[in-house]
């Protein structure tokens, strides 16, 4: 996953796409800096938690800057996040993450809000694709 990245900065570079250019290096320097801070080659798993933790940054970021109004920065913000979201796998559908908090109800047998977080353990478990705000927000549901 890192050689596809590398390669797509250099095409990125050779074509003149200076927005696709300062978005993978900047890709780029927040691996190497999680290299350093886990002191670890890294992998294609360390790839897809910076990845992730980016998308969801500037997700909370486009939120801000549309509540303050700074439109176009939102959607410079959302044009990032479609570079990024080229690198990860395709999230697990409503259907994949309905069905893992179904069999997470039927093993576990929670009684309260107190059991959440058992819940939203087992299922990052068995779904690593899945968007957990949107698990969280089905799982308060399904305990109310």
């Amino acid at each position: 996953m890192i050689e596809q990245i590398n390669n797509d900065l250099k095409n990125a570079l050779k074509s003149g796409d200076k927005f696709r250019l300062s978005v993978l290096r900047m890709l780029k320097s927040a691996l190497q800096l999680e290299g350093i801070n886990q002191k670890k080659e890294i992998d294609d798993e360390i790839v897809l938690s910076v990845l992730k933790r980016q998308v969801k940054q500037r997700n909370d970021s486009i939120k801000e800057y549309t509540d303050l109004g700074k439109l176009e920065t939102a959607e410079d913000l959302k044009k990032e996040i479609s570079i990024l979201a080229e690198y990860l796998p395709e999230e697990a559908s409503d259907e994949e993450i309905s069905k893992v908090i179904l069999e997470a109800f039927q093993e576990l047998n929670p009684s309260s809000m107190k059991d959440m977080g058992k819940i939203m353990k087992y299922v990052s478990e068995h779904l690593s694709n899945a968007d957990m705000s949107k698990v969280s927000a089905l799982v308060k549901e399904k305990l109310s």
